[in-house]
């Protein structure tokens, strides 16, 4: 937690500081841990370090900081420890495992046989065929890391190998007519699910590039299942009216291998637009107080704030309960990306929180087209009163400065480690460290007071 404070979070930093900061020395009784020493307790307690904003934010509320009557929120673009140029489509990299398995073992890899060698087999064009030769990868590659000692624990039993996908037919057709839902739908549990049953990211190449392909994959059966229950639904159920649907849609044909493309560094990662271009990386987001307190700290894979409003109010709402703070949010403050209909609705119906969002961005002179009456003349008015000006100028006051200190005074511009769960946790850790110096502060100027 100093180290994170004092802005050193590479393990060999952390290993120097240990052998010449007076102050590291004090905490660690001049004992001098190896970095990858570090690096392994990183990892093996990374659930019980995401853990500490909870207590982090517990004390502070036992310092009278926490104040969460009028909360914003707001998200970050940062670079991951992922090479942006190496997004890799199923084809590259189903070539680059073959052309390893045959430099391995060429005496049994023949799958060329005659022809050119750069056209995928024949069992890769199937998902069976796939599974089957991926599978044998893998167990591949346990057996050299058995034969080095460095074998990975086993799974925990009865971990399944693919979820299953239930799909609410009345949601989605409330929400999004058409194919594009029920797609949409299917990536969301998908998502979901890796949410959580993370994967960790191995310093592996190979092991990676089997991940990659599993993503892929995973990708592909999702958009099936999706098409196959929205097919179901339109030959089975009804219109809103209530009369059935004319003819049935036309079939879905699944392409032969998957398509899009995944980052072979850090799978999990995502191509995310931002002032200076692109980034490979994750979408940083995080819920803040008058005070500028964290009250919540997370991470999604997500390119946009728009799906986020109604995870962040909850976000915050349960580490507030976690930190044994009584007090609940009544005002939520956001930027016009976070504009999502459904969310609103839920945030303030069962959350008891009102929001306050413009439904057009600063740079827009007129409304959108068809963005006018109803909710959004409504909250146009409410914001345009004087009492909700002067609320909604609080957002930038409140979220801006928390971003503005990470990144040009802490320096954090990247993340260091990969995949979501480690992401998440390295943020939580700056987060609460964040506002472990703001207690740190306030402790001195109450006492010098």
């Amino acid at each position: 937690m100093y180290a994170y404070s004092t802005k050193q979070r590479s393990s060999r930093a952390i290993e120097c500081h240990c052998r010449q900061d007076v102050a590291y020395r004090v905490i660690t009784g001049n004992l001098v841990p190896d970095h990858a020493t570090i690096a392994r307790f990183v990892v093996r307690h990374e659930g019980a370090l995401a853990g500490l904003f909870s207590e982090v934010l517990r004390l502070c509320d036992r310092a009278g900081l926490v104040a969460p009557g009028v909360i914003a929120i707001d998200g970050s673009r940062l670079a991951g420890n992922a090479n942006r140029n190496c997004s890799r489509g199923f084809e590259q990299i189903a070539r680059e495992i073959l052309a390893e398995h045959k430099a391995l073992d060429e005496a049994e890899d023949e799958q060329f046989g005659d022809a050119r060698g750069d056209e995928l087999p024949e069992r890769l064009r199937t998902p069976e065929g796939r599974r089957e030769f991926f599978a044998q990868a893998k167990q591949r590659l346990e057996g050299e890391d058995t034969d080095r000692g460095e074998a990975e624990p086993e799974p925990e039993a009865g971990a399944a190998a693919e979820g299953e996908f239930e799909f609410d037919a009345e949601r989605i057709v409330a929400r999004v007519q058409g194919r594009e839902g029920w797609l949409r739908d299917a990536r969301r549990q998908l998502e979901d699910r890796r949410w959580r049953e993370p994967d960790p990211i191995s310093r592996s190449r190979p092991e990676r590039l089997l991940l990659a392909v599993e993503r892929l994959e995973d990708e592909l059966d999702a958009e099936r299942r999706g098409n196959e229950a929205y097919e179901e639904y339109r030959a089975q159920g009804r219109m809103k009216n209530g009369r059935r649907f004319g003819g049935p849609p036309k079939p879905y044909q699944p392409p032969e291998v998957p398509g899009g493309r995944v980052n072979v560094t850090d799978p999990d990662s995502k191509l995310m637009k931002v002032t200076e271009g692109y980034v490979q990386g994750y979408n940083a987001q995080a819920v803040v107080d008058e005070g500028q307190i964290v009250l919540a700290a997370e991470i999604t894979t997500s390119t946009a704030d728009w799906s986020q409003l109604d995870p962040m109010v909850t976000a915050a709402i349960g580490e507030l309960e976690r930190a044994g703070v009584s007090r609940r949010p009544q005002i939520a403050l956001a930027d016009a990306q976070y504009w999502n209909e459904e969310h609103i609705d839920e945030v303030i119906a069962n959350k008891h929180v009102q929001v306050l969002i413009p439904p057009d961005s600063g740079t827009r002179q007129t409304p959108r087209p068809g963005w006018t009456g109803g909710r959004y003349t409504f909250m146009r008015s409410v914001l345009a009163s004087e009492v909700g000006e002067q609320l909604y100028r609080k957002r930038k006051q409140m979220i801006e400065p928390v971003f503005g200190h990470t990144k040009h005074n802490r320096g954090v511009t990247r993340f260091h480690r990969r995949g979501r769960a480690a992401v998440r946790t390295e943020w939580r850790l700056l987060m609460a460290t964040h506002n472990l110096t703001k207690l740190h502060r306030h402790t001195i100027a109450t006492q010098e007071a």
